[in-house]
Order: C-alpha cells, then structure tokens, then sequence
C-alpha cells in the first residue's frame, strides 16, 4: 500500500477528523474516532519498502461528547456539578490511593511503554526483544526467534541462560515470578551481584510491564536440564510453576521462551503487529550485534501469507554504513574500529558520498537506538571536524591555511554509526533517548581522533577525496550566504516580506493556524475562496518544486519556491536548531490531486521537509490532505466517496434499479470552492493524515533510493514494491 501513495495514491483510507478547530485535538488521543460514520483505519505506512517509515496518528476528540454533556438538563448538570464539588472537598487519608505490585502499570500504562496506540503496542515487543539481546551482548546467547502468531501474539524465544527458577531470598517466590511480577526486580543493576556487565536494561521494569499489559502471558524456561511453565493473566500467575522432564531433542537446550497475548482493555487500537516495523528493528540488532542471528517469522491462517526472515550480518556497523549507503556514490570504502578503554567500548563505522548533500548520524548506546544523540554523539562530531582540521592545514589541499571547516562542511555527506557499551549508562527516562555519561564523550573524541588520524595519514587519497568534498560545501555555503542572509532579513513577522501567491490568515495565533500547500494556480484558487479565512492560509505552488536530494546549499536557497516555502512557514536557515515557536503556522497540511503529478509533488515536499528541518515530523506539524476520489449524485442527494471501497459501499446501499450519477475526481481544481471547503478544508468533515518518523535509518534509504541520482536503485525499489500496488489505479 505504501508505493501507491506515491506513485498514484488514489484511494484513502478514512480517518476522519470531528472537531472545529485545532485546538481541540489533545495529541496524547489515539482513537479511531468517534463518528459513527468514520471507517477504522489500520495504521497508515508511507515511503515503505524494507520497513515502516512514516505512520499516520490517529486523531480524534471528545468534541460529540463535550456536546452531549453541553446540552443535559439544568437539573442533571447542577446534581453532578454539587457532587463532583463534594468530592473535591473531601480530601482525607481515605483519598491517598496506595497502587501495589504491577497496578500502576495497568493505571498509567503511557509512561512505561509510550502510548496505549500502535507504538506501545510494539514497544512490548522491544522490551521482551531486548532482554534476549543482553543475552547475546554478555555471550551466552546466539540465536533468538520471533513469532507473531496468526491469533496476534507474539513469542520470542532465545537460547541463553534461562531465567533462574529458584527461590528468591527476598521476596520468597521463585525468581521468574520476582521479574514478572514485581516492579524494579531484575539482574541488571550493575555491581558484583549483577548477571550482566552491559546492558540496556536498567530499571528492571521490561518484562514485568509486559506481564502487566498483557491478557495472557505463557513462559517456558529450559535451565539445568529441566523445562519449567507457567502463566499469567494480566500480571498475577493463573498458575503455579511447572517442572518437568524435557524431551529428547531439548535434553541440552538452555534459554527462555516469552509468549504474550496483549490486553485488549489497556490498548486503544485494533492488536496487530506490523511485520515491517518490527523487522526494522531486528535488522538494526543483527548489525549491531555481528555474532547474534535473529529470525522473524509471520504465521497467517492462509499459508500463502506467511513470511520469515533470517537476520545475521558478520561485518556488524561496516555492512550497516554499506546498507545505509547501497543507493548512493560512495568516496571511499567503509572504514571503521572498535576499542575499549576505562570500561567504555566504542564502535563505529564511517563513510562520505560524493552524492549526498546532509549527514546521516546515527547512535547506539548498549544497543539502544538513541535518537536525541547524547555524549557518544557530540564526542564523534567535535573530534571529527578538529582531527579534519588539523589534517587540512598539514595536507596541500588547504592552499589557505586560515580556512577553518565548520561541523556542517566536514560531515556533509558523512554516514556514520557509532555504538557504545557502558557499564552504567544514564538515559534520560525509560525511553531512553538520550546518552548522559560525560566520561563517553572523552573516550569517543580520543579514540576516533586517533584511529582517523592513523588511518587517514596512511590513506592519504581518502583524505584528499574527503577534504575536498568538505571545502565544496564551504564554497557552496559561502555561495549561498546571499540567499541565507535573504531569508534571515525578510522577517516573517511582517507581511512585507511574505511571498505574494501566500494567502495569509487573519490569526496570529500559529497553534490555531494551519497552512495548505496545494498545486498551482487553479486549486489555489479554489482553495483561497472556500477556506475559512480566520485560520487557514493557502499557498499555492508553481509546478514541482526543487528536488533537493540531488541539489546542494546554493541551488537550493536560489530557488524560488524553495525560498517561498521557507519564508511562508518560518523555516529559518538549514542547519539552526529548530525552534516551533518561531513556524507561522502548526499545521502543515499538502493537498495535491490524487494522479500521478500530484503523489510526485508530495514526494518532493516530503523530501524537503526530511531534509531541510525534520523535527517538523517530530513535532506532529506535516499533514496530508485528502480528497474525495467520487461524487455520487442521486436525485438531490450527493455523497461523496474517498476510496473504492466506501464507493462500492454506498452503491450497494442502492435498490438495484436506482439511477444516480458518478463524477471521478482527477484535479482539486474540478471543484467548485464550497465543494473543497465541504469535502477537505472543513475541520469537522475533513480527513487528514498525521505523519511521524519511525525509523529514521530506514526513511533516510527509501528518500535516497526515491529521490536520489541511482536509477538502478529506484526501479528495484518499484519492483520490490509492485506487489502492494492496485494496478486499477495506474492511469497508463
């Protein structure tokens, strides 16, 4: 389904949006929705091949309900209104509640897997995964299987040491019923006591949260030559722990088997997991883990539907910066090292391009992806633009020896992946998205800068290839200053500046405001007399906009549209920190006809987005606009259709001999104003897609696969994914 979004992109899943304005949307809501008449979406995947890129949110409000509520007799509201207010008042010991055992996981479950949507949902899966890799990572496992059954569970199973049986000096339960059951019990502590000395559990908190989250949990254990078994239901044993004799074939197997079926009561979407999304992740723990194999099996009751894969890669980070490279001009092979020293262990591996214009960093931290970077991740960049530097200046290639390379010039078009193991690593929460140890810093600046300085001094070829990469993006900077400079002085606070085809709103309020980018100067039209002016902004574009995959700074900042776009939202320059509270609008919203031109123009934008400001997708601002395929016209009645199914749908709602009329929509620009107000620009009918990065390893490849210079690349990309294309809607 995802390569039709961008090739044609003609049918729509509905998820429809029922309020009245932007500020009623409260974005920890993941519901389906609340209209009766909406269709329950499954989570959307765009920009798809090897793993999920972008998902969709789903959005709904309470505002139907608020109604309900608004509109009660007087007497009813006043009754409850004097009761609530006697609660309140009360407030003695009787009011202090006391959650024992797993209870405040089952009542805030949010804040130990994320959210109760799609991403918590697999995070149980994450949690149950990572414990098999700090199997691996302390030697004693070399294989893990994950199921995801056809009832929607999921088993993962690995032949480590199996989780201790005995009882527990503390507690007096068996030790497998201390992890299940009791919060901040595990063996990954740290210290003499501890079964690990690296790890990237930490709380002790994994596997009994996903005993508490779960309907039914079964585990196996195979240790000592025993296999024991018990179940749980909901985080309390449904019964005792059972030993017994294993079977021939599993006479000498050690390890421990998690089985879990997820709660229906805690989780706000339809249990199902996403083959992709967690094959993402497992490919990204095979790399980072070379002696380890990880396979991932999906069972379906149709047999034809199954799928498996087998994950193992011996060459670890090296054929991960290949991977992430595979449709780009490499400068040079993959050069990489590990070291350990004052118990901190670093591997890295590095590559530049001559075809890539941004830099691809990405960091690990006892196997845990940290996305918000972290000591490992400033040490790597401030070593790498110092040793360049001082390299620069003793080479030939720096005719001025005053030239100093910024960060920026030395990394662009560098892909690099550094993985630390620390022994008591600081994450910021149990998310863990950020590195804090300052001691990492100082060994990974002091190691990268002496094997690069080692390695560059006897490869001196790739040094010139690198610093001569570097020096064209300063030229390419100092090029473009003018245009920067442009965009720095052409304030968008006043409407001088703004440019002219903007159609600006009358609020100020940016977190009320949404702009819609749409595609020339007919749907523009249309779009600028149906919207609702107080709100909603239209700026419509000429034509397909730069693809800035292939186009450096300078090109980039020269181009009209681009320098449009920068200006109407408030982008500020490539490269500053992003700050929302400087975006003119919170609600980046593109609507683009639903043919080939138009997947094509969203594709470009989304690529510029991606590689201009990305945290525009981290902070939920870009939408995807969708409308109506058909309009069905019966008598005086009109409906309007968003895919072929809700088409065939109404059709079949017809006695046999109705007569009625369908109009197949191929541009914005057929509609008359009030009928695009009506059927996409109206808050309270509207359908919008949300889209948010999943995996930013994967998205980068699928961007530089689609939009990149390799042609071989792009075609086996369309061939790979010619199977989820419905060829009924290929205007050829």
């Amino acid at each position: 389904m995802a390569l039709r979004h961008l090739l044609k992109a003609p049918g729509y899943l509905p998820l429809r949006l029922m309020a009245s304005s932007t500020s009623l949307f409260p974005s920890s809501i993941h519901l389906r929705s609340l209209s009766s008449s909406a269709s329950l979406a499954p989570s959307f995947t765009f920009l798809q091949s090897s793993g999920t890129r972008f998902r969709t949110r789903k959005i709904s409000t309470s505002i139907r309900l608020v109604q309900n509520v608004a509109f009660m007799s007087s007497s009813a509201a006043t009754t409850e209104t004097s009761t609530a207010s006697e609660s309140l008042k009360a407030y003695g010991s009787e009011q202090i509640q006391v959650l024992e055992g797993l209870d405040p996981v089952r009542k805030r479950p949010g804040m130990y897997i994320g959210s109760t949507g799609p991403r918590g949902l697999h995070h149980l899966v994450y949690e149950i995964l990572d414990n098999a890799v700090d199997e691996a990572q302390a030697g004693f496992a070399s294989q893990i299987d994950v199921v995801l059954h056809a009832d929607n569970s999921v088993s993962i199973t690995d032949n480590g040491r199996g989780i201790p049986t005995d009882l527990h000096p503390v507690t007096k339960k068996s030790s497998l019923e201390t992890v299940l059951t009791v919060l901040h019990a595990g063996g990954k502590f740290g210290g003499s006591s501890s079964g690990y000395s690296v790890s990237g559990g930490l709380h002790g908190v994994g596997l009994s949260v996903v005993n508490a989250l779960s309907e039914l949990l079964e585990v196996s254990v195979w240790r000592d030559g025993k296999e024991f078994h018990q179940k749980y239901s909901r985080g309390k044993p449904a019964t005792i722990l059972a030993c017994h004799v294993p079977s021939s074939e599993l006479k000498n197997h050690q390890g421990t088997r998690i089985r879990f079926w997820p709660d229906k009561e805690v989780f706000t979407t339809v249990i199902q997991f996403d083959y992709n999304t967690i094959s993402g992740r497992i490919r990204e723990l095979a790399f980072l883990n070379p002696k380890l194999t990880i396979t991932l099996t999906k069972e379906d009751n149709d047999l034809k539907n199954n799928q498996y894969n087998e994950y193992c890669y011996a060459g670890g980070l090296v054929e991960y910066v290949a991977w992430l490279n595979s449709d780009k001009k490499p400068l040079h092979d993959v050069f990489a090292f590990r070291k350990e020293t004052d118990g901190v262990a670093i591997d890295a591996a590095l590559q530049w391009c001559a075809d890539a214009y941004s830099d691809t960093i990405l960091g690990y931290a006892n196997s845990i992806r940290t996305i918000d970077g972290g000591t490992h991740i400033d040490g790597m960049k401030a070593s790498l633009t110092r040793t360049l530097n001082n390299l620069g200046k003793k080479s030939k290639i720096f005719k001025d020896k005053d030239i100093s390379l910024s960060g920026e010039h030395v990394r662009e078009g560098l892909t690099c992946v550094v993985s630390v193991r620390v022994q008591n690593p600081e994450f910021e929460g149990q998310t863990k998205t950020r590195l804090g140890n300052p001691e990492v810093r100082k060994v990974v600046e002091q190691s990268i800068q002496e094997y690069l300085t080692e390695y560059l001094e006897l490869h001196p070829d790739v040094l010139d290839l690198i610093l001569s990469k570097s020096l064209n993006a300063l030229k390419a900077a100092l090029a473009a200053k003018r245009a920067r400079e442009l965009v720095r002085q052409k304030s968008v606070l006043r409407s001088s500046s703004l440019p002219g085809k903007l159609a600006d709103c009358s609020s100020t309020n940016p977190e009320e405001s949404e702009i819609f980018i749409v595609e020339g100067d007919s749907a523009g039209g249309s779009a600028k007399q149906g919207r609702d002016r107080r709100f909603q902004a239209i700026l419509p574009l000429r034509g397909k906009i730069l693809n800035i995959e292939r186009k450096d700074e300078a090109a980039m900042y020269k181009n009209e549209e681009i320098q449009n776009l920068i200006l109407a939202l408030g982008l500020g320059v490539k490269g500053e920190d992003f700050k929302k509270e400087a975006l003119r609008y919170h609600k980046i919203i593109i609507l683009t006809d639903a043919d080939v031109d138009g997947a094509h123009i969203r594709t470009l934008l989304l690529t510029f987005f991606f590689r201009y400001q990305k945290a525009l997708f981290d902070e939920g601002c870009i939408y995807i606009g969708v409308p109506p395929l058909y309009k069905v016209e019966r008598g005086k009645q009109v409906h309007y259709c968003y895919d072929d199914k809700e088409l065939k749908k109404l059709q079949s709602s017809f006695p046999s001999n109705a007569s009625y009329n369908i109009q197949r929509f191929k541009g914005l620009g057929e509609m008359m104003p009030a009928q695009l107000w009506e059927t996409t620009m109206d808050p309270e009918q509207r359908m919008l897609k949300q889209l948010a990065i999943e995996e930013e390893a994967d998205a980068n490849v699928v961007f530089s696969s689609l939009m990149g210079a390799r042609v071989d690349f792009r075609k086996e990309l369309i061939q790979k994914s010619a199977n989820m294309i419905n060829f009924e809607h290929l205007d050829i």
